[in-house]
C-alpha cells in the first residue's frame, strides 16, 4: 500500500538520505518516527524517563525518532553523552541546535555561540565570574535574600516553586542590574523572560495571537528595550553588578563587547541565573522537607559557620549541602536535555552521523540509569561522599552542567547562588513535605512542579 511505502521510507529517512561510505564499517542509526507530524515528542514531554528507558531498552544508546518536526539522533549513556561533549572532532555544534528552540528568544547568548567565536566571547565573560567579582556578588545576594524571604509567611503553607522563582528572579535582577529600583517593572520582566523560556518548546511555531510562541517574541523585545534603556549608565558607570561587569569585561588581548553583544549575554545570562537555580533549590527543599535528618545536617553545618551571614569563604564549609545539591541535580536535571546539530559526517558508537543530523543528549535519563547509579530514584546524598563516589564510575555519569568547552560558565554562580538562599532559609524554618509526595512534573520547557510543591513552615526557635 503506497501510505505503508511512505511510512517505511521516513522510518529510515536518516539511513536512506546519508547511508554511511560503502568502505565504512560504520553502522546505521536504528529507530522509528512514531506518529505522524507529533513523532515521538509528546510521548517524550509526558514522560521523559519512560520514553527513554523503553527507548534505550529497543535500541542501545544511540537511536533516532522525529522529535519537534525532525529526525533527531537520540544519544543516552555515559558513553554517548561522553563523546558528544567531548567533541573531539568539532562534529557537533550547539548554535544551530539550540537555534530551533531559543534563537528567537535567546539569540546568540554564550550557549549559542560556537567553536573559536564561543572561546572568544567566553575568554571576555570569565572576566565577569571571577573569584573577586563571585564575592563581591554574594555580598549584594545575602540581603536581597533576607529582603525576599521577610514576605514569606512566619507559618503555616507555602508554595514554594512560585514563591522561590519571585526570589531568584529578584536576585537575577538585583545582582545583574545592580541599585536600579525597578519597582512594578519587575513582573513585567519576569513575565517577559517566563514566556521567553517556555516559548522554546511550543508545537506551534507561529506568532499565533494568544500562543506560547507569539508571547516569546513580545518578551524578547521587552527584555531589549528594558536592557538598551540601561546600557550608557553601564557604560559610562563602575558598579559591581554583572551588567556593569559585562560592559567592562575584556579578554587578555583587550578585546571587548559590543553593545549587542552585553544585551544578549544579559537576556541570555538573566533566564540561566534565575531559572535553572529555582529548579535546583525547589528539588532541594523537596526532599529536605521529606528527610529530616538531612535538613537538620545541614542546618548544624550552616548554623556552625561564623556568622550568619554568608561569606565567600564559608562556601566550601557546607559539604553536606553540596552532597544535597549534587543529589538534587541529579534527580531533577535543569536542563535535561542538550541538542546539538552536526555539521559534519562522524560516529558515535560505531554508529554513522550525516552532517546536517539533529541530535540530542539525553542528561536526565544518564543521571537515572540503573546501570550507572544504584537506587537511581531514591533520594541518597550520601552517594557523592568522598567514602562512594558513584558520579565516578564514569566521567559524563552526572553531567547537570554539561561538559567540554561548554560547560556552563556560571556554575560557581549559581551554587553560590543556592547556598546564600539555603542558608538563610535553614537559619529562619523548619520545613516539611509529605513523605509520600511525588512532584508532578512538567517538562513542557524546563521542567518544575505543577502543583507548585506545597511545604509546612514553621518558624525555627
Amino acid at each position: 500500500m503506497p501510505g505503508c511505502d511512505r511510512f517505511r521510507e521516513a522510518r529510515m529517512s536518516i539511513q536512506m538520505l546519508a547511508p554511511a561510505p560503502a568502505d565504512s564499517e560504520l553502522r546505521p542509526v536504528p529507530g522509528d518516527p512514531g506518529l505522524p507530524l507529533l513523532g515521538k515528542t509528546l510521548q517524550v514531554l509526558k514522560d521523559p524517563l519512560g520514553a527513554s528507558r523503553q527507548r534505550y531498552d529497543q535500541y542501545g544508546p544511540v537511536s533516532w525518532a522525529n522529535l519537534f518536526g525532525k529526525p533527531t539522533v537520540v544519544l543516552l549513556g555515559p558513553d554517548a553523552v561522553g563523546t558528544v561533549l567531548a567533541n573531539r572532532d568539532r562534529a557537533f555544534a550547539n548554535g544551530p541546535g539550540w537555534g530551533r528552540f531559543l534563537d528567537n528568544f535567546f539569540y546568540r547568548g554564550i550557549m549559542l555561540l560556537d567553536f573559536e567565536e564561543h572561546l572568544h566571547h567566553r575568554r571576555i565573560m570569565q572576566q565577569a565570574f571571577t573569584h573577586e567579582r563571585l564575592a563581591t556578588y554574594l555580598r549584594d545576594i545575602n540581603p536581597a535574600v533576607a529582603v525576599g524571604l521577610r514576605q514569606w509567611p512566619a507559618r503555616g503553607e507555602l508554595k514554594f516553586y512560585p514563591a522561590v522563582k519571585r526570589l531568584t528572579l529578584d536576585l537575577a535582577t538585583d545582582i545583574f542590574m545592580g541599585e536600579e529600583n525597578l519597582g512594578a517593572r519587575a513582573e513585567h520582566i519576569n513575565r517577559a523572560f517566563i514566556g521567553c523560556v517556555q516559548a522554546g518548546t511550543s508545537l506551534v511555531r507561529f506568532p499565533v495571537p494568544g500562543g506560547r510562541w507569539r508571547r516569546g517574541l513580545v518578551g524578547r523585545k521587552v527584555l531589549e528595550d528594558f536592557l538598551k534603556e540601561y546600557l550608557p549608565k553601564k557604560r559610562a558607570g563602575d558598579g559591581s553588578d554583572l551588567f556593569t561587569a559585562l560592559c567592562h569585561s575584556e579578554s587578555e588581548d583587550g578585546h571587548r563587547f559590543s553593545d549587542d553583544d552585553v544585551i544578549n549575554h544579559m537576556i541570555f545570562l538573566l533566564m540561566a541565573a534565575h531559572d535553572t537555580t529555582t529548579i535546583t533549590l525547589t528539588t532541594m527543599v523537596q526532599y529536605l522537607g521529606q528527610y529530616p535528618q538531612w535538613q537538620d545536617r545541614c542546618r548544624a553545618e550552616v548554623l556552625a559557620l561564623e556568622s550568619e551571614t554568608l561569606g565567600y569563604e564559608d562556601l566550601d564549609r557546607l559539604p553536606s549541602v553540596d552532597l544535597v545539591m549534587k543529589e538534587a541535580l541529579r534527580l531533577v536535571t535543569p536542563v535535561p536535555a542538550l541538542p546539538r546539530h552536526v555539521v559534519k559526517d562522524t560516529e558515535v558508537l560505531g554508529h554513522f552521523l550525516p552532517a546536517g543530523t539533529e541530535a540530542s543528549i539525553g542528561l536526565h535519563f544518564t543521571q537515572h540509569m540503573p546501570e550507572s547509579w544504584p537506587e537511581p530514584e531514591k533520594f541518597d546524598p550520601g552517594r557523592f561522599a568522598e567514602d562512594r563516589r558513584e558520579d565516578k564510575i564514569h566521567r559524563y555519569a552526572w553531567t547537570p552542567f554539561g561538559g567540554g568547552v561548554h560547560k556552563c560558565i556560571g556554575l560557581y554562580f549559581a551554587g553560590m547562588q543556592v547556598k546564600s538562599v539555603l542558608n538563610q532559609l535553614l537559619r529562619r524554618y523548619r520545613w516539611h513535605v509529605d513523605p509520600a509526595y511525588v512532584a508532578p512534573m512538567n517538562f513542557m520547557a524546563l521542567p518544575y512542579p505543577t502543583d507548585g510543591l506545597p511545604i509546612r513552615l514553621e518558624p525555627l526557635g
